[in-house]
């Protein structure tokens, strides 16, 4: 399947959440067997190498495509969530958005020095979530980590603020 078979699965929304955001829904291409086979597949492809121990999914698209990857890579899946999602101690990072601060958390025995972890979101607009989440998986000292976004969206010019080796299966 092309990028552009891909791109056409995705449905565009506007003024969601608020009005002058076109939200670009990836729930549509996740209902396709294909396409969303092909797009697992396609990270998988990426870090079947990488020695990946963990993959990290960010609440909640990343978590669709983040838990089929750690399945087929044999690795486990680690929740990034909103507070007070998780039921056990967790371990936290505050970022700041366009509108104010946000917090994400992981259970406090999720990651250990001995992981290869993977985090793993749907899209890449500001960027402020994903960072967190990187920070926050770093507060672990695991071996190594990587980012995979399936979408980056240009206009925010964002994968420059992530590690070189960062990822993403599309560019819109």
């Amino acid at each position: 399947m092309t990028d552009q078979e891909l791109i056409g699965h995705l449905r565009t929304v506007p003024d969601f959440p608020v009005k002058g955001i076109l939200f670009w829904d990836v729930t549509t291409l996740f209902k396709d067997p294909g396409a969303f086979g092909e797009v697992v597949g396609r990270i998988c492809d990426i870090y079947k190498d990488k020695g990946i121990t963990k993959v990290a999914g960010i609440e909640s698209r990343g978590f669709i495509a983040g838990a089929a990857v750690a399945s087929r890579l044999g690795a486990g899946f680690v929740p990034v969530r909103k507070p007070g999602k998780l039921p056990a101690d967790t371990v936290s990072a505050t970022y700041d958005k366009e509108y104010g601060k946000d917090t994400i958390e992981i259970h406090a025995d999720a990651i250990t020095p001995d992981d290869v972890v993977l985090i793993h979101d749907d899209l890449l607009a500001t960027g402020g979530t994903a960072r967190a989440a990187v920070e926050l998986v770093n507060k672990f000292h695991p071996k190594k980590v990587y980012v995979n976004f399936l979408i980056a969206l240009k206009e925010f010019d964002m994968l420059k603020n992530f590690p070189e080796d960062t990822t993403t299966l599309l560019t819109l």
